[in-house]
Formats: structure tokens, sequence, C-alpha cells
């Protein structure tokens, strides 16, 4: 039996048992917050575990390295939602140490993409659309600085309400602790349209 076929009996089992009732919650997150995390598999359960999060408590994002590669993708349009739709009050972006983004290249992806026979002409076609490819797979140098900027693209993106606060925090996967790398200031004036431009400037 697969993996797959595994699952599937499982889940079959999961439901017959109404072992779903454990988990039984509504779309809207009780604690009214919203967490863009990286996807490492070591923060599946540790991070909620960490921060007391039940199922039902907060909106969790995910993607490699818990950034933001453009303010019109697809990370933004679920902050949006979350906030407009779901009544999400406070955004945390949580980063981690030892993170697989860290030091990334792009020439290392485009080779393993070439040995998986990915032919350079595909490779060409992305970059004549109008995507610059090397900048879209590059990974970061310090995680705490792509927790920054990721901060500050949300905070003064113009979609974004002016009482939303947005934190940075940085995890231990191993352990789940938790340190501040950036915490709102309500004093902060932030130049939402100039700060924008720069930002648009991504693939």
């Amino acid at each position: 039996m697969s993996y797959i076929e595994k699952m599937l009996a499982f889940n079959e089992k999961f439901v017959a048992d109404k072992q779903y009732a454990l988990f039984a919650a509504t779309k809207y997150p009780n604690k009214k917050i919203a967490i863009l995390s990286c996807m490492d598999t070591r923060l599946t359960e540790i991070l909620p575990a960490a921060l007391n999060f039940k199922n039902g408590d907060i909106k969790i994002i995910k993607n490699a390295g818990a950034v933001i590669t453009h303010p019109f993708g697809s990370v933004m349009r679920s902050l949006l939602i979350a906030i407009y739709e779901l009544g999400v009050e406070d955004i945390l972006v949580i980063g981690h140490h030892d993170c697989g983004m860290q030091g990334m290249e792009a020439s290392r992806l485009l080779c393993k993409m070439k040995e998986r026979n990915i032919e350079p002409e595909k490779i060409d076609f992305v970059r004549y659309c109008g995507i610059d490819i090397d900048k879209w797979l590059k990974g970061f140098d310090r995680a705490e600085d792509a927790i920054l900027e990721t901060v500050r693209i949300i905070r003064t993106h113009p979609l974004i309400p002016a009482d939303i606060r947005v934190y940075g925090f940085i995890m231990d996967p191993v352990t789940g602790k938790l340190d501040k790398v950036c915490m709102p200031d309500p004093d902060a004036a932030f130049e939402r349209e100039a700060c924008f431009l720069d930002q648009c400037t991504g693939p």
C-alpha cells in the first residue's frame, strides 16, 4: 500500500470515528491574528504549541522564508482577505533560525531545474515575460533582515488599514523560543505611497 493509499484509509477512519469533533472551529480566527511563517516542517506543530494557539485561534499563511516577494502577490491577497473578511487585527511575521532560504542562490535552483530536464528555453521564456527570476528565487543573508523587510512591506502597503498592528519575530525551530525583531510603533509616520513605489519593482 502506497503512502497516499494509507493516508486515504486513515482519513476514512478519522471521519467515521468523528475525530473531527476535537477540532471544531469557524473560519473566523478567535484571536484575530494572522501569522505569516515559513513552510519549514519543524514549525508545523511547534509554532502553535509554543505560542499556545489552538485550532481556530489564528490564520496561518506559509511560504518559503516567510517573505513577501511582491506587494500584489498571493501573500498580500491572503492578508487583505484576513483583515477585511475575517476580522484580523494583528499580523505576526515569524521567521526562524537555520532557515533553508538563508544563503539560497537562484543559480543553484536553476541548475537543479536543468538537471530535472527543465529546458533552458523555458527559463529564458520566464525572463522574457518580465520576471527577474534571479531575484525571485534568491534567498536572504539574514533572517532578521528578511523579517524586517516583510514587516515594512505590510505596514506601508496602501491597502492595509493604519490600525493594523504588524510584528516581527524569529523562532528557534528546535525549542520554539520566540524573539522580537520588530514591534509596532504607534508614533511612526510611514510614507505609504513612497515606500510602496519601491516595492513595485520586484517580480
